[in-house]
């Protein structure tokens, strides 16, 4: 049987491609590339005909799983609920550490990205917290303390 060897990266789709990619790098990935998919592979492993994407790659610096921005250029996009809370079925967040929680949330929060609900303690290990990126996307922010 096959089987998972590791996990590559996360995809993610999004209408503005500058402002996302700028949220995930304020974060501390990098942009490892940068490129515009079309094609028969494409087609076929997406399955949608005619497909056109601009699509950005970032990991973190520690070369761990990475980030995949996907912006279709054919067809458009559908647009998701950029309100959806944790209850709504599917992909509902990306998660990474940081080292200083607090530092993060007050820079995201010049950006215009808030909080989704508070910043939790977990047995003195962990305090976490949801933040609303660009588009809707919840991004969870973790800092070991314990």
């Amino acid at each position: 049987m096959g089987r998972a060897r590791r996990l590559d990266h996360v995809g993610i789709t999004v209408a503005d491609l500058e402002a996302a990619t700028a949220f995930f790098v304020g974060l501390g990935l990098e942009v490892e590339g940068r490129m515009t998919m079309e094609g028969e592979f494409v087609d076929t492993v997406i399955g949608i005909p005619g497909s056109r994407s601009e699509i950005v790659m970032l990991r973190p610096p520690d070369g761990g799983a990475g980030v995949e921005l996907s912006r279709f250029l054919r067809p458009d996009h559908e647009p998701g609920s950029p309100t959806a809370m944790s209850t709504e079925l599917g992909l509902r967040n990306v998660a990474f550490e940081v080292e200083d929680l607090p530092a993060a949330l007050e820079r995201l929060a010049a950006d215009g990205y808030g909080l989704v609900g508070g910043v939790g303690e977990y047995e003195r290990v962990w305090r976490m917290a949801y933040v609303r990126g660009p588009e809707g996307i919840i991004v969870a922010l973790a800092e070991r303390i314990g």
